[in-house]
């Protein structure tokens, strides 16, 4: 009545505590056999009576570990040999692998226990974890995800740790940071000028440190942050000061869910999402009543809240601050420092002292940033917590292609099979240490597959950084993908769909077919072709980049179009506040189409409408004009707030020149912005679904996907998704890539795949 089977379980499945999971699981249903981690996976032989290895198999795929990701799983029956007991074997690598590493995770609820424990061995370790938490990704430097290949093999484990380590009935059996503070890692204050503090305590320092109003770099997890009371005004000024950020809203980091709920309305999904072992920032709606100082998140209604993710975070909130400032340690657009003695010389003027310790980090990580819209988790930034989970394609890729992403929002992405593995955020390629990192993080995918790419995917824009590394490796055919195309494929990808699509793609700027800076886009196309249905009609960029820092050229270029010479004329405040000279030269250089390149950018229509309505004419941060345009709405949009305009589609192009006159005349006739604004909102969306049900008509498609970094509008996006569904489409949407250009490396891996095909 015996039988044995022969299983193999792949994806994230190592360094997770999968194996002493197995070995348990089968001594508690009487089977014998064995269990090994190998380069394809976990692989299992248990032998017993089949009602056994039925229950067996059935808790295998059911009771998991906590970080497993299974993405394949078979089972096979194989002959009897009579085994004696079930035990766990060496590990064995051979060949190539599919093998794929767990992302960093936050302290689990039972070593967050064993640290706030009196008496406990590691009582107020900062650096404690097991198999279901802490580092992985950020320390590992290669496979087999074993303690010597990763920045734990400078810390010889102690007896006890040792012997927890080989216990597959201990859940640190296997745990490759295992430590205490006879062993391992260890914490040490410094000032600026690199002299150490003498304290026998360096986090309750801090602490004191952070009550009287100093900032500190704290060495994380993938990098440092920049840590400042959130109740000290003079703190965070003299953090914006000194980190040439006016503006941006900071990030926030509070004890728990319910500290968080004093300052920001919180529903289900989004405690959820705070509460997720990921630890992501999660974006919140500010409640009015919320005390803490405006400098936080000058004209924003969102505060970008995370719960403590590391034992250090966690000690340094205990019975202190319920909220700290938590930003990324470094400048505006450059990666975050992750060696201290890089932070040591980058960070002295930022920081006044520097919590630091001595396990390096090998992969740095930024935070990942959420937001919960139209009832799904959306992600913003895909970094900590979720690299470098795959996403699971429904085909495998016909060959192992590399995306090496757009010039903004950098991710770099390798496939292997059906899985595509996208690097942590990058950032903007816009200077030395970014394009480093770039760099560095492609030859870290490479190394952590073993997988050499057969080709390489890249966007057609001649002049991106990305764009010219690709062309600059010789040995690997080159394969360009079309922006937009790309956001599309994207959302497709990620939803499993491969079918026609229509696909609403808005963002600022991406390089189209015919050489012109597209951005407003209505596709439709599948993975191989995409044709371009309607498009918002192009204007003139007046003084290039220079008219994306100052909003108000966009608003002089659409005024021009509306209006004409009669322009000048307007009673707005743009007209009053340009000077007269400024005014003269942006009209002389749009007549003589000088420097004034044409776009059909979304983006740029949303910074016009924001100077228009004298809310920013000039940024300090990417997209600033567009969001605080969305934060001057009050309350829902309304389907009758649409203004009755004709958008008339000739040629293709939409028109917005009488949208542009309707904002005019409210403004005015001194119309509320906040009316104003949310009727724009609601006029566009109506635009963009007449156009989707003129061409579901005639094309008879009805999935429509909605990709690019304007979706990132939650007013916009959530009215868009409402609406279309109304109109019976089914409608794909992001949630585990960003819609902005984080998603392009998915995009242009699926997109490369199908012109090979």
């Amino acid at each position: 009545m015996q039988k044995r089977h022969l299983i193999r379980i792949d994806g994230i499945v190592q360094g997770v505590g999968f194996r002493p999971f197995v070995y348990r699981l089968a001594k508690s249903h009487k089977l014998t056999g064995w269990v090994f981690n190998s380069n394809k996976g976990v692989m299992v032989e248990v032998e017993g009576l089949p009602d056994n290895l039925t229950r067996f198999q059935n808790r295998l795929r059911q009771e998991m570990p906590p970080l497993a990701q299974v993405t394949e799983f078979s089972s096979t029956e194989i002959p009897l040999k009579n085994d004696d007991r079930f035990v766990i074997l060496q590990s064995e690598y051979k060949g190539d692998t599919s093998v794929l590493v767990s992302p960093d995770m936050s302290l689990c609820e039972d070593c967050l226990k064993e640290m706030l424990l009196p008496g406990n061995r590691r009582f107020h370790y900062p650096f404690l974890n097991c198999t279901n938490c802490g580092p992985r990704y950020t320390i590992i430097s290669g496979l087999p995800y074993d303690r010597a290949n990763t920045s734990m093999h400078e810390f010889t484990m102690c007896e006890e740790c040792e012997k927890e380590y080989r216990d597959p009935a201990n859940r640190r059996f296997h745990a490759q940071p295992n430590a205490c503070p006879k062993c391992g890692p260890t914490l040490q204050i410094v000032d600026r000028e690199k002299r150490p503090v003498k304290t026998n305590d360096p986090v309750k320092h801090a602490k004191l440190l952070l009550r009287s109003g100093r900032i500190l770099a704290i060495r994380g997890l993938g990098g440092f942050h920049l840590v400042a009371d959130a109740k000290n005004t003079n703190a965070i000024e003299t953090l914006r000061e000194r980190k040439r950020r006016a503006e941006k809203p900071f990030a926030l980091m509070a004890a728990n869910a319910d500290v968080v709920e004093k300052y920001c309305k919180v529903t289900h999904r989004e405690r959820e999402a705070l509460q997720q072992q990921a630890r992501p920032i999660v974006l919140l709606q500010a409640r009015s009543s919320s005390k803490l100082p405006k400098v936080i998140a000058p004209k924003s209604k969102y505060y970008g809240f995370m719960l403590p993710y590391l034992p250090v975070q966690h000690l340094l909130l205990l019975d202190n601050f319920d909220v700290l400032v938590m930003t990324s340690a470094n400048y505006s657009d450059e990666p975050i420092v992750i060696s201290n003695e890089h932070a040591f010389d980058y960070l002295a003027p930022l920081a006044d002292y520097f919590l630091i310790h001595n396990r390096e980090i090998l992969q740095r990580c930024d935070d990942s940033i959420v937001t919960v819209a139209a009832g799904h988790q959306r992600i913003l930034r895909r970094s900590r917590g979720y690299v470098p989970a795959p996403i699971i394609l429904e085909n495998k890729v016909k060959a192992p292609i590399l995306a090496v992403g757009a010039e903004l929002k950098n991710t770099v992405a390798l496939s292997n099979g059906n899985k595509v593995m996208l690097s942590q955020h990058i950032g903007d390629l816009d200077n030395p240490e970014a394009i480093a990192f770039f760099k560095d993080s492609i030859k870290h995918l490479q190394k952590l597959l073993e997988i050499k790419p057969h080709y390489v995917a890249c966007d057609m824009h001649p002049e991106y950084l990305s764009t010219k590394w690709a062309h600059e490796q010789e040995l690997m055919p080159k394969i360009a993908v079309q922006h937009h195309h790309a956001h599309l494929a994207s959302v497709m990808a990620e939803n499993n769909s491969a079918r026609k699509t229509i696909g609403i793609i808005l963002d600022g700027t991406g390089y189209g077919t015919d050489k012109t800076i597209w951005g407003g886009e209505i596709l439709i196309g599948d993975f191989r072709d995409v044709s371009r249905y309607a498009w918002f009609e192009p204007l003139p960029l007046p003084g290039g980049e220079a008219a994306i820092r100052e909003p108000w050229r966009m608003a002089i270029s659409y005024l021009r179009q509306a209006y004409g010479s009669s322009m000048q004329k307007l009673d707005l405040p743009i007209m009053r506040s340009t000077k007269p000279n400024e005014l003269n030269l942006l009209m002389q250089i749009l007549d003589k189409e000088v420097n004034s390149p044409k776009t059909s950018s979304c983006g740029r229509l949303f910074d016009a409408v924001s100077s228009i309505l004298d809310i920013r004419n000039k940024i300090t941060y990417e997209a600033q004009a567009a969001i605080e345009l969305e934060m001057s709405i009050k309350g829902n949009l309304q389907r009758n707030f649409a203004y009755p305009i004709d958008y008339n589609l000739k040629h293709g192009a939409i028109n917005f020149q009488p949208l542009i006159r309707e904002i005019v005349n409210d403004k005015t006739q001194n119309i509320a912005n906040e009316l104003i604004a949310a009727k724009f909102h609601v006029s566009l969306a109506e635009i963009l679904i007449a156009i989707t049900i003129r061409a579901r008509k005639d094309t008879g498609i009805a999935q429509v996907g909605l990709s690019g970094g304007v979706f990132q509008n939650f007013t916009l996006f959530q009215y868009t998704v409402e609406r279309l569904r109304s109109e019976g489409f089914r409608v794909l949407t992001h949630s585990r890539v960003p819609p902005n250009d984080g998603g392009i490396s998915l995009g242009q891996i699926t997109v490369a795949n199908a012109m090979l095909q």
